[in-house]
């Protein structure tokens, strides 16, 4: 059920409001939440002196934004006695503390979960284990492309709430959604785009189980008029069809019947609407920009969710010009003929995979930097496909053993002499590229994919990713004095 904003408004006014977190999405709510009610409490594991919090504190002080802060260690043992309270994206909704205050009375939400509710305009929205944010943008291009006003935000990194005011019905909203926003909210989704479902997460999560439960909370608001698009490739995410309230329609592959559908065959990509009589040829493969199998079939999601929505041209434009997005097979820079690439986004053993796929699709010859923190996943494919890839691996991370181990299974599995590869370990980020260069020859192609999250050493993949991009510009200036 949709909220106005003015109901909101009189609701919230004469409440005692709860932020947990400071974070990124957090901020944008306390500045917009100030003027309407002032009795905020923003509460904060990072402890009083943290140099962050200093900031972020002086920035509201700024700005005329009074608040009750409660940080440090035990800061959720206060969290009583409020009526509103908005939880960081990455906090179990099953905490003591949230489930003391929620029988109490208590509304717990977060700000992704009330900008779905607000929104006046039509929501486009992706979830999945994979390529959620590519085809989030890609569905973003192909709407503004067509001439649509579009307001994108959630997972990918921007707050929408404080632009509330600012959209209008006949705009058009995309929103990236993790499970980790999903787990508490039903959003009233337009257009519910499932990229494909794959262990992922197991660190927060109970089990794979509760992390599917709530992927699907993303359509089990929808109506009749509402759309699923779902992978049918994908064996977990391909089963919800049968939940579906609305239509459903199908990527890579070719449904005969009814459904609209999207596919690759004979070297192109194709569209069939369940409007029209015939497919239609959306692009040739080789007019794609974007390298990769997997970024075919994001180009695919995103056809399959805007058909009705834009022409087709605006599909084909964008497909031929998008160039991809910051943090995944980004080239950052060339030394000494070797060309070096930041995926700092593939937080897990698959998104890695997809990434050496694609450059051995593009006959890469490679060296690979990986290692992150481990969510407990899986890492018997990883091996398989680092020894396809490439013999020159740099380690670094936590979960570097997990992955060496992979590669000696693969190797033993493989036929693949372990001692053929050169395998070395570094420290840190700063040794793994000194490492990566060392190995490679002019011609190569270094790509940093960790497999695991950036939580070891950063805040986020982007902070990873930008560390990675600062220490290949480093090698560029030092070749360019």
């Amino acid at each position: 059920m949709k909220t106005s904003l003015p109901e909101f408004e009189h609701f919230i006014k004469d409440k005692r409001i709860a932020v947990i977190g400071a974070g990124i999405s957090n901020r944008p709510l306390v500045r917009w939440l100030y003027p309407k009610n002032k009795n905020i409490t923003v509460f904060d594991k990072m402890e009083p002196s943290d140099e962050r919090l200093i900031a972020i504190r002086n920035d509201f002080y700024s700005q005329g934004i009074t608040l009750n802060w409660v940080t440090g260690k035990g800061y959720l043992d206060s969290l009583q006695g409020f009526d509103f309270i908005f939880r960081t994206p990455k906090m179990r909704t099953d905490l003591p503390q949230l489930i003391r205050e929620r029988e109490q009375g208590a509304v717990i939400t977060s700000e992704i979960a009330l900008f779905a509710e607000l929104c006046p305009a039509p929501i486009y929205a992706v979830t999945g284990s994979d390529g959620k944010t590519t085809t989030t943008t890609l569905i973003s291009l192909i709407l503004k492309t067509h001439g649509h006003r579009v307001f994108t935000g959630g997972n990918i990194g921007t707050p929408l709430i404080d632009q509330i005011d600012n959209i209008r019905a006949d705009d058009r909203v995309v929103l990236e959604l993790s499970s980790f926003q999903l787990m508490d909210m039903l959003p009233l989704v337009h257009r519910a785009v499932i990229t494909n479902i794959i262990p992922n997460h197991l660190d927060f999560h109970k089990d794979f189980d509760e992390y599917i439960d709530a992927k699907k909370n993303i359509y089990r608001a929808q109506g009749v008029l509402d759309a699923l698009i779902v992978n049918a490739s994908d064996p977990t995410s391909s089963r919800f069809i049968r939940e579906a309230i609305g239509e459903v329609r199908l990527f890579n592959k070719h449904d005969s019947g009814r459904m609209t559908s999207a596919w690759r065959d004979e070297g192109a990509l194709w569209l069939h609407h369940s409007s029209e009589h015939n497919p239609q040829r959306i692009i040739n493969e080789y007019d794609v920009l974007l390298p990769g199998s997997f970024n075919l079939e994001n180009i695919l999601a995103a056809a399959a969710a805007t058909a009705g929505d834009v022409s087709l041209d605006a599909v084909r434009k964008t497909a031929r010009t998008f160039e991809g997005v910051a943090h995944r097979m980004e080239l950052v820079g060339e030394v000494d003929g070797v060309r070096w690439y930041n995926s700092s986004v593939d937080s897990s053993p698959s998104r890695t995979i997809k990434t050496l796929m694609a450059f051995r699709e593009m006959d890469e010859s490679v060296v690979l930097i990986a290692g992150g923190q481990d969510k407990k996943s899986e890492y018997t494919d990883l091996g398989q496909a680092i020894v396809e890839t490439t013999k020159r691996i740099v380690l670094c991370g936590q979960n570097a053993d997990l992955i060496l181990n992979a590669i000696q299974t693969a190797c033993n599995r493989s036929g693949i002499g372990f001692n053929e590869l050169e395998i070395v370990c570094a420290e840190d980020y700063e040794q793994a590229v000194r490492q990566a260069r060392n190995l490679a020859l002019p011609g190569d192609t270094v790509i940093f994919s960790p497999a695991g999250t950036s939580y070891d050493r950063y805040h986020h993949f982007e902070e990873r990713g930008d560390h990675f991009r600062r220490l290949v510009g480093t090698m560029i200036d030092e070749n360019n004095p």
